[in-house]
């Protein structure tokens, strides 16, 4: 067939399907986020508009905000879906490499096609260009490499043959999802080439799950057999494997307290027996004391990120760390015992080689006292106390409240995933998101948009404080102008309050982070009215002042978002130094002179992190 090269890859991205983790056959590729310019309009412009009627092409209206939309889409969709992203040359493409970093430090699937300069060079430099005095086959595109899993520049048209079965690979593979990255030159866009048919044959991809090593089951096992108090963390491994199911009947058939991590959040039902909450600094006290008392920790799916982990200081230096991972490189960090492949099927592998080995009740039963003791702190922090304005608490514990299961919940930065981790009483149903790996200011919105067209059978709500609206609204007006229901819950404190009270307590001066601590040469600076702003932007806008009318306007926003299939938005002052707190330590680079003691020994400190093989 003689196609265009961009033809030819939009052909290719409309044959490849996706089996979803209940078996349905879907389109891998689930709809595209354009902005055109001169780098991609004809080119891969020309080739999307031939088929827009059988994918989806939806304009964004900033290349970062539409890039995240369709990271925010993957995880909506588990991984089993694609989001797509294209932009021309030069500032359009270099503002998707943010959102290249959300999906490479998150594991999730997504399609890059930035459009780059000639291939042929004969224009150069050509408009958006960035010349390199001493390499000029480099372009802003190169940006692109620290931040993709895979990245290739498509200089002929024949390159596709050998390069898409590499990039629905990555897209697919659960060890090594992550960003892919084609740039297209934009004259090799418009040239042509005979491709083979077979090429655009339709294909479905299915959940991949390797099985274990029989060795290194035995070996775990064996460590489980001789634990008195093992812990299990569920990560976010097991949520794109489906196998949360499978972690309970485990936990339950075993008698293993279970915690949860940031991408795990919402796997176990909250009054669980054995649900001992979330794990880490943004997590839970409850999570947090078995995890000081666990002698073996069985880690599945997850990457132990510092704030799961408070940088490492939550486990005993004598703990025992199993981990089950499709991803090698995950499951032999600090010294684990490895156990690598699948987390469906090694819990299954797993459980077989235990056969009736029973944990001690007594440790069994410290899940839900644990629990009940955080469930009541936490209901003391939700009970408005008269003083003002609501907390963060209180406001998460109304949208708590109102939401269905099926519904989805969002946030990204601030004190707000704090919030959300460990205060969230989900059913067992996967139902939150909240983008702690990268922890970009703006996902929030951005995000959710891709998170409502991925998850179309429940509403989604994304919480924000107003530092992250303020850095990324654009996409509230594409939500709003495709016709996209969600609630953004706008939680307006003043400023960068989570930062004032890191900087504020590890005994730094108040500085640039309340608007209050700021410079400015107005008298009287502004403030901004989110309320004005989200209308301007096509929201239906429901301010709240007290906690009552939070709950009053939060209703309101979620009838408003669904039958008017518009983004409803809540805006409402909040408390700016009251927070959800965990107990847990996390490793900053303190001064010695801000605390008063000597600089840590460094070596000493790794060492104790190195946890014993």
């Amino acid at each position: 067939m003689k196609l265009t090269t961009a033809q030819a890859l939009v052909r290719w991205m409309l044959a490849q399907r996706s089996e979803t983790l209940d078996g349905r056959e879907v389109p891998l590729f689930g709809g595209v986020f354009a902005i055109f310019g001169h780098g991609n309009v004809l080119g891969l412009g020309t080739a999307l508009e031939e088929h827009r009627d059988e994918i989806p092409i939806w304009r964004g209206h900033n290349e970062q905000g539409m890039a995240l939309a369709a990271v925010g889409y993957a995880k909506a969709a588990h991984r089993r879906q694609v989001g797509v992203a294209t932009s021309s040359i030069g500032p359009g493409a270099l503002n998707m490499v943010t959102a290249a970093g959300v999906a490479h430090a998150n594991r999730l699937p997504l399609l890059l096609l930035p459009g780059d300069t000639f291939v042929s060079r004969a224009p150069d430099p050509v408009l958006q260009q960035v010349e390199h005095f001493a390499d000029p086959g480099a372009t802003v595109n190169d940006a692109f490499r620290a931040v993709s899993r895979y990245f290739d520049r498509v200089t002929r048209p024949e390159q596709l043959l050998s390069t898409l079965p590499q990039v629905a690979r990555i897209l697919t593979d659960p060890a090594d999802c992550g960003p892919v990255t084609l740039a297209l030159p934009q004259d090799v866009q418009a040239e042509t080439y005979d491709f083979p048919e077979a090429l655009f044959e339709p294909v479905t991809h299915r959940p991949v799950r390797p099985r274990p090593d029989r060795r290194s089951l035995t070996s775990a096992a064996a460590a489980l057999r001789a634990a008195r108090r093992p812990l299990l963390v569920l990560g976010g491994g097991v949520r794109y494997s489906g196998a949360g199911k499978r972690a309970l009947d485990f936990a339950e058939r075993h008698g293993i307290p279970v915690t949860e991590t940031t991408a795990g959040r919402t796997l176990v039902p909250h009054d669980h027996p054995l649900h001992a909450g979330p794990l880490g600094i943004t997590g839970s006290a409850s999570a947090n004391a078995l995890a000081a008392e666990a002698d073996v920790v069985l880690a599945v799916g997850t990457r132990l990120q510092d704030f799961t982990t408070a940088s490492w200081t939550l486990f005993s230096p004598d703990v025992r760390l199993i981990t089950v991972n499709a991803a090698r490189f995950d499951a032999v960090k600090h010294g684990a015992l490895a156990v690598v492949g699948d987390a469906d099927a090694g819990l299954a592998d797993l459980a077989a080689q235990l056969e009736s080995w029973q944990v001690d009740p007594q440790w069994t039963a410290r899940a839900a006292e644990e629990r009940a003791r955080w469930d009541a702190h936490i209901d003391t922090l939700r009970t408005p106390d008269g003083e003002g304005a609501p907390s963060y608490a209180q406001v998460v514990g109304v949208v708590n409240e109102l939401s269905a299961p099926s519904d989805y919940v969002m946030t990204a930065s601030g004190g707000l995933p704090g919030e959300l981790i460990g205060g969230w009483r989900g059913s067992g149903t996967v139902s939150m998101d909240v983008e702690y790996g990268f922890s970009c200011m703006g996902y929030e919105l951005a995000g959710a948009w891709g998170a409502a067209i991925g998850h179309p059978g429940g509403l989604v709500t994304t919480l924000l404080g107003d530092g992250s609206y303020l850095m990324l609204n654009s996409e509230l007006f594409s939500a709003a102008f495709a016709g996209h229901p969600l609630v953004a819950v706008v939680c307006d404190n003043d400023g960068y309050a989570v930062i004032a009270r890191l900087q504020e307590g590890q005994g730094g001066a108040p500085f640039n982070n309340f608007y209050a601590d700021c410079r400015s040469s107005v008298e009287s600076p502004p403030r901004v009215d989110f309320a004005a702003h989200a209308a301007a932007l096509g929201c239906a806008v429901f301010p709240a002042v007290s906690i009552d009318d939070v709950r009053s306007a939060y209703a309101k926003a979620r009838k408003a978002a669904v039958t008017e299939q518009r983004p409803a938005v809540v805006v409402v002052k909040t408390q700016p130094r009251k927070w959800t707190e965990a107990g847990a330590w996390w490793e900053v680079g303190v001064p010695p002179h801000l605390t008063g003691r000597p600089a840590r020994d460094v070596g000493k400190d790794a060492q104790l992190r190195y946890l014993r093989p």
